[in-house]
């Protein structure tokens, strides 16, 4: 038998991870498959404009945002499983309906159906189900990464698949991704014996205003809104710029995107290293932020020829990447105790439509003002970013930790108020309805092992 204190991962625990994370991959997959190649292929669709080919782009963003947080309440009611096979049900319907589409309106209609398989609260919710407290977090860990190789697998095959099968097998190969990730959940992933209400993975509701209104969640909502926004306008511009502009044929653009990825994935380690082991996070995001800004001036005044197209894509994606992978890690520093899985709530929903945003407002300004203007709209979204990320405070660097409590020390009165005063603690909140206390700690002041002999004392020998 599994020591339910161990460490390490049980065999049941690695295969929900896992299962999970491919889950997320394919699915993710299938959305960000289409990025690099509609701005090209697509402008062969019936009654495209730039304008239309930005609303595809970024139209899956609108129903991702609207009902992932819905979704997620709906699968505490009536199961994760049934939520997560109906999301993957609508996102593969959504393929086909874009798939079969000879109209660019028959595209933004697929699309919105795949931005309404909203799955990722549910997905969340079920990983929490499946892994014990102490494992949680390399669980979620997983997942964060399979995102990110999804991501730049997706930059790479998108265009591979396409010049082989067209922008309809594209969008088919991405509905046998949602159905791949149907078996996973049935055949991969260990059923779930109970829900867990948990307030780290989940949203909950009483908490939402108070998030709403802390203005360093609010500074890093419109941080990653904004980073999407340009990410989804900059797709309408950089691949139309590498034909226009440097001659490049739409069939060869995935080894630009794959040289950009290569290399900016090992140039922005050095950076989130400096940033949490110096504690220097904040000058990281503004020195980020400040690139993208820069980046994107650059793509305007000199992305005329192939060398300062890669040169800039490289940049971009160092940015970016540094960006994405940082922002979530700064979510949950900042989130007071028990808000965590609250505040991601409002973090990807402004994610998403973010998305939406930068889609509709990227094609926008390509019809009205060309390539040009795409590249200066996303520089004055990273400059309004940046004035408001100078006023940020640096977050305090601290683990969220979620402990069960015996019987004993649910009767304790003043439990998380006594915490406050422990040395390395930095906020706690006991949540009788879970039978848990939330707290917020600094790993380098206070050792867990401590924290959890001083919440669940070892009963004495007359208790025993």
């Amino acid at each position: 038998m599994h020591d339910p204190h161990s460490e390490r991962m049980s065999s049941g625990e690695t295969r929900a991870a896992s299962g999970l994370a491919l889950v997320f991959a394919f699915r993710m997959l299938g959305m960000f498959m289409v990025l690099p190649v509609l701005a090209t292929y697509g402008m062969d669709l019936a009654g495209a404009t730039p304008a239309l080919i930005g609303l595809a782009i970024g139209a899956y963003g609108l129903t991702q945002a609207f009902l992932q947080i819905p979704f997620g309440v709906i699968s505490d009611r009536i199961g994760r499983r049934p939520v997560i096979y109906g999301g993957l049900v609508i996102f593969a319907i959504g393929s086909v309906v874009a798939a079969q589409a000879d109209s660019i309106w028959g595209v933004i209609a697929g699309r919105i159906l795949q931005g309404a398989g909203a799955i990722s609260a549910a997905v969340m919710a079920l990983l929490s189900d499946l892994t014990r407290e102490q494992n949680r977090t390399k669980a979620m860990a997983m997942i964060g990464m399979s995102i990110g190789v999804s991501f730049a697998v997706a930059m790479v095959v998108g265009p591979l698949l396409t010049r082989a099968f067209g922008l309809h097998g594209l969008f088919l190969a991405t509905g046998v991704l949602a159905l791949v990730g149907i078996a996973l959940v049935a055949f991969v992933v260990p059923k779930a014996t109970a829900h867990t209400r948990h307030r780290e993975s989940g949203v909950a509701r009483g908490e939402m205003l108070a998030t709403l209104k802390h203005p360093d969640l609010l500074r890093l909502d419109l941080g990653i809104f904004v980073l999407h926004s340009i990410l989804m306008a900059s797709f309408v511009a950089l691949p139309l710029a590498l034909v226009e502009r440097a001659g490049l044929p739409k069939e060869e653009h995935w080894w630009v995107y794959l040289t950009a990825l290569v290399v900016s994935f090992f140039a922005m380690i050095p950076f989130i290293i400096y940033g949490e082991k110096k504690r220097k996070m904040k000058r990281v995001l503004l020195g980020a932020v400040a690139t993208l800004m820069l980046v994107e001036l650059f793509f305007w005044e000199f992305g005329s020829g192939l060398k300062a197209l890669v040169i800039g894509t490289v940049v971009f994606f160092t940015a970016f990447n540094l960006l994405e992978a940082s922002l979530p890690s700064l979510i949950s520093k900042v989130s007071p105790a028990g808000g965590k899985g609250t505040a991601m709530g409002v973090y990807s929903t402004s994610q998403f439509l973010g998305s939406a945003m930068g889609g509709i407002l990227g094609g926008w300004l390509f019809q009205h003002g060309g390539l040009g203007v795409v590249f200066i709209g996303c520089a004055a979204l990273c400059a309004l970013w940046l004035a408001i990320a100078v006023t940020m405070r640096e977050p305090p660097y601290v683990t969220s930790l979620r402990l069960p409590l015996s019987p004993q020390a649910m009767r304790e009165t003043g439990l998380a108020e006594r915490l406050k005063t422990v040395p390395g603690v930095t906020d706690a909140v006991v949540v009788a309805e879970e039978a848990a206390i939330y707290i917020k700690l600094d790993k380098e002041i206070l050792d867990r092992t401590a924290l959890e002999r001083l919440v669940n004392p070892a009963p004495t020998a007359c208790e025993a």
